[in-house]
């Protein structure tokens, strides 16, 4: 007799089969990654690419348990014209919420001058890091003074990102935006936990004190 399934883990399979990104192949990828954890909250984000006559897609899946973060990723490929040869590679990556250096969220909300506490974000960006990877964006610098054309060099911004998903309600729906937010906010709690615990005992003593050595550690939430 199977054994029955939790409610977190019926709804996780219910987003796989609704996602129609080969479902029966993500579910096994996505349950063997899981190595029998019990899912907290889940995230899937999926993409499609037009490439001149190809279609690609993309498909993230994203499932927190108490420790750990599963990340899965599942590309498609054409290897034909008429599209009956298809290939999947398929990624997945586990990651200890305890290592996880930041959770970061950003919004997008058309006519902010009306805002209401009651209004939905209509785009959402989340951005998680935890192996200290950096992306560089980098472009010419210029002056406030358009007339000017003197080398100013180059300016640009380094973020900390290991996977970055952008979720937006014309694309995706307000659902998905606020599954997304749901999703950023159970990883944050389980996080700061995990980074708490971790703590060591002497974190909260005052290092003056005479006679009593201490190791330094750095902890990042």
């Amino acid at each position: 007799m199977a054994p029955l399934l939790s409610a977190a883990r019926r709804s996780l399979d219910a987003s796989i089969e609704r996602a129609g990104f080969y479902p029966t192949l993500l579910a096994d990828v996505v349950h063997d990654a899981l190595d029998d954890r019990e899912p907290l909250s889940h995230l899937i984000h999926l993409e499609t690419h037009f490439d001149r006559t190809e279609v690609h897609r993309h498909i993230t899946v994203l499932v927190l348990t108490e420790d750990m973060l599963v990340v899965t990723h599942v590309d498609d490929q054409q290897l034909d014209d008429a599209g009956e040869q298809m290939m999947a590679q398929v990624s997945t990556e586990s990651v200890p919420v305890a290592q996880i250096r930041s959770v970061v969220l950003g919004y997008i909300y058309a006519q902010p001058q009306n805002y209401k506490p009651s209004d939905q974000a209509r785009e959402l960006t989340l951005a998680i890091a935890w192996s200290g990877g950096q992306r560089l964006d980098v472009g010419p610098a210029g002056c406030a003074d358009p007339q000017c054309d003197a080398d100013h060099g180059y300016t640009g911004t380094v973020a900390q990102e290991d996977i970055v998903l952008r979720v937006s309600a014309e694309a995706d729906g307000l659902q998905a935006v606020q599954n997304a937010k749901a999703f950023a906010r159970a990883l944050r709690k389980v996080n700061t936990d995990a980074t708490t615990a971790a703590r060591p005992l002497d974190a909260g003593l005052d290092r003056r004190m005479p006679g009593v050595r201490f190791n330094r550690g750095h902890h990042q939430r």
